[in-house]
């Protein structure tokens, strides 16, 4: 057992007292230090063992550990502007409308400024992949009629339709080349939900209605990954070996915030009572997902956390203040061992 493995003993003992089925974590350091901690099961009606293998839904750890790279690589190569709009890329929306979308640029929608409502029922429309991207783009009740601070699911979709409009290729084919994440996973996953609406218990296949409707592929939700898989990217972006230091470091300067959150590009910066944690440094940034995960990462002190869980499985009812509870709770218990 490594040291730093024995140091966070205590941290990671919090994690094997939870009641939610299946937990892993990780801490990662600037030198490469690695302490990894799993417990529980991959799926509870089946008992099926949690391995190293199995994937976790990542929910919307999609946004910060697929879209946002491929949006930073876009724009350390000129292809992209902070300040390019929407219809400068994508010219067919808010066709023939009014709607501001068109209007609203790549730092808004990275910084969930631009005005996009959170969500709506795209999976209820019987359609191809294709028509429900154009429907995000073309429907003007998805623009809320002005911009402003809305965190979205829908701007992270249009953000996901600019990358693969200038690319030429899927988000999963593009997340392929950058690292060992996966959209509809072929191996081992941890289940999720027992949906009513599908009507079976999800493993192996996205949990967010959204993503599935277009097809385990889109810009807001639908990669897989393994911790360590997770990991080694949360360690990239730690090290700033991801892309060029200055794009990572403008991301996580703030670009919008409002009463309870302050925004980078993408990145959800550190507050007072945020989710880092009531010990975090000011210069820690991190995201979260629905699902139970979430990383956070601090510059500062030389480390990053990465926490990853099926809260969902086998209902996402009664769960959401628990896994809010325990990813602070395991943050803080982090912060102090690590400052030793």
């Amino acid at each position: 057992m490594s040291a730093l493995q024995t140091r966070l003993a205590p941290a990671f003992a919090l994690l094997d007292a939870c009641r939610i089925p299946a937990v892993a974590a990780s801490v990662v350091t600037r030198q490469g230090e690695r302490a990894e901690f799993r417990c529980g099961v991959a799926n509870r009606l089946s008992g099926e063992a949690l391995t190293p293998a199995h994937q976790f839904d990542l929910a919307s750890l999609t946004k910060v550990l697929v879209t946002l790279p491929e949006v930073l690589a876009l724009l350390s190569e000129g292809r992209l502007g902070l300040e390019t709009r929407v219809g400068d890329v994508l010219p067919e929306a808010g066709w023939m409308q009014s709607s501001g979308l068109k209007t609203q640029t790549v730092r808004a929608l990275l910084s969930h400024a631009a005005g996009l409502r959170a969500w709506t029922p795209l999976y209820l429309y019987p359609a191809d992949r294709s028509t429900l991207i154009q429907r995000v783009l073309q429907e003007a009740g998805v623009w809320t009629g002005e911009p402003g601070p809305l965190y979205s699911d829908l701007g992270f979709m249009v953000l996901g339709a600019v990358v693969e409009r200038l690319r030429g290729q899927r988000l999963d084919q593009l997340a392929a080349k950058r690292s060992a994440l996966t959209f509809n996973p072929a191996g081992p996953s941890v289940a999720t939900e027992t949906d009513p609406w599908r009507g079976r218990t999800l493993q192996g296949e996205v949990h967010d209605e959204n993503a599935w409707a277009m097809q385990g592929v889109s810009g807001h939700a639908g990669a897989f990954g393994t911790l360590a898989a997770v990991t080694d990217l949360v360690e990239q972006y730690l090290n700033e070996t991801l892309l060029p230091p200055e794009v990572l470091r403008l991301a996580r300067q703030e670009f919008a915030a409002d009463a309870d959150v302050r925004r980078g590009l993408g990145w959800q910066l550190w507050t007072p009572d945020g989710f880092g944690g009531s010990l975090a440094s000011p210069g820690g940034y991190g995201h979260t997902g629905f699902t139970g995960t979430s990383v956070w990462t601090e510059p500062e002190r030389g480390y990053a956390i990465t926490l990853l869980t099926n809260r969902v499985h086998p209902t996402r009812h009664g769960t959401a203040s628990e896994i809010v509870a325990l990813r602070r709770e395991f943050h803080d218990a982090v912060h102090p061992l690590m400052a030793k």
